[in-house]
């Protein structure tokens, strides 16, 4: 089920605020929150699982005694739920310490299923974690084709992608959007061609998830990862592995591991909190849903619902700030400057050091980034020097309108 914009009810910033205890804290008043895409504030949900668990199951999980049962059912539970929010089975969900280390793993387990001259695409416009893992295959014989970005928009172009797919090619890693242009790919139109062409498809879905969590199988991506630190919960990497493909992939955990699907791709012992406290990222999912819509009982809708109500609430607040930043002749945005198309993940080339820049809005309370944010590839080739990079401009759907004066103000000033 899929709901119009036309249909979406009014958003209760209020209520939302009210989800987060960083609004309740003295020492972070009046101060703007813009590096989102660094890690979110987390949900009262998540530190309320987090809580839960250390006080109350702070002990070997699924142990034959009360507190140890809770404990296991608290991290099955949690995959459970994220399956039903993401729409993908329960055991092709993997949580892992970090979307890093997921794909350093995946790297090696997909190597050892290839011989020398296979090959496989990454992009430059991905984050370093998924591309420079791939791109180390090339010492072990992989041949590694790059899907270049525009230099002047930094975007993808799909004619390139299917020039570059050959009878050879094995798996492609691309993001679902840039953690600096912020242009959303068409995941969907991407994944199609590589599963017709019989390729792997790994989506990098850290600056997408932010801004509510995907639809997996409507995408048809083999894998999507995103990271649960910038989804209102803990420092958790999320990993959805199509069955069929961790199958056929070489176990990376204990050999007696191997059998257990949900553990081949976590080579050490889950965070058993962490791995909990997801629980609250689909609390906070369900607090939103219910105060907002009717009731619905399959989760991937109402997931969906609040996916549609937090882009058009993000859409609504980055126009007035795009709008601002296209009258400056004195800095470069990054990326589209229309907001139905892209995240607000703003980046810009201002005329002078983005830490400055940076250090300078401090001053106004507004909290920002500078740097080139392990996007170094694509800034150079957009003709940005990786060093000093970028300002980095970031938020979310609990942004107010206030505090987006508040930067217009603080950049005009700065800039």
């Amino acid at each position: 089920m899929t709901v119009s914009a036309p249909d979406l009810p009014p958003f209760d910033l209020d209520f939302i605020r009210t989800q987060f205890p960083a609004f309740d804290q003295p020492t972070l008043d009046g101060w703007a929150f813009f590096e989102n895409a660094g890690g979110s504030y987390a949900s009262r949900q998540t530190v309320d699982r987090l809580t839960q668990f250390y006080t109350e199951t702070k002990v070997q999980p699924y142990a034959p005694y009360p507190a140890a049962i809770l404990g296991g059912q608290l991290m099955d539970s949690a995959h459970e739920r994220l399956a039903g929010a993401l729409n993908v089975a329960t055991d092709e969900v993997h949580l892992g310490p970090s979307t890093s280390q997921n794909t350093y793993v995946l790297a090696h387990a997909f190597r050892e299923g290839w011989s020398e001259g296979d090959e496989i695409i990454v992009t430059n416009q991905d984050h370093e974690a998924n591309s420079g893992v791939w791109r180390r295959l090339v010492d072990g014989g992989i041949t590694v084709r790059q899907w270049a970005v525009d230099p002047i928009t930094g975007t993808l172009d799909l004619a390139d992608l299917d020039e570059l797919i050959s009878e050879r090619t094995k798996l492609a890693a691309f993001p679902h959007c840039s953690n600096v242009v912020g242009h959303e790919n068409p995941v969907a139109e991407i994944c199609k061609r590589l599963f017709e062409a019989d390729v792997i498809s790994v989506v990098d879905g850290v600056s997408a998830a932010p801004h509510g969590l995907p639809d997996v199988s409507a995408l048809g991506a083999d894998i999507y990862l995103f990271s649960a630190y910038k989804t209102w919960g803990p420092h958790q990497g999320v990993m959805t592995v199509r069955r069929a493909v961790c199958q056929s992939i070489a176990n990376q955990s204990h050999w007696f591991n191997d059998g257990e699907i949900t553990k081949r791709l976590i080579p050490a012992g889950p965070d058993h909190a962490q791995v909990a406290a997801m629980n609250g990222v689909v609390d906070y999912i369900d607090a939103v849903h219910d105060h907002h819509f009717d009731p619905h009982s399959n989760p991937a809708v109402r997931c969906d619902r609040v996916h549609q109500l937090f882009r058009a609430q993000e859409q609504e607040l980055l126009a007035p700030l795009l709008d601002f930043l296209d009258q400056r002749v004195d800095v470069r945005l990054l990326g589209p400057n229309d907001p139905a198309t892209r995240v607000p993940t703003v980046a810009l080339v201002p005329s002078r050091s983005p830490l400055d820049i940076a250090t300078e809005l401090a001053t106004h309370k507004v909290m920002a980034g500078a740097g080139n944010f392990y996007a170094g590839r694509l800034i150079e080739a957009m003709g940005v020097p990786s060093a000093p990079g970028v300002l980095r401009l970031s938020f979310v759907h609990y942004t107010s309108k206030e505090e987006i004066d508040q930067l217009i103000n603080a950049l005009d000033q700065t800039l």
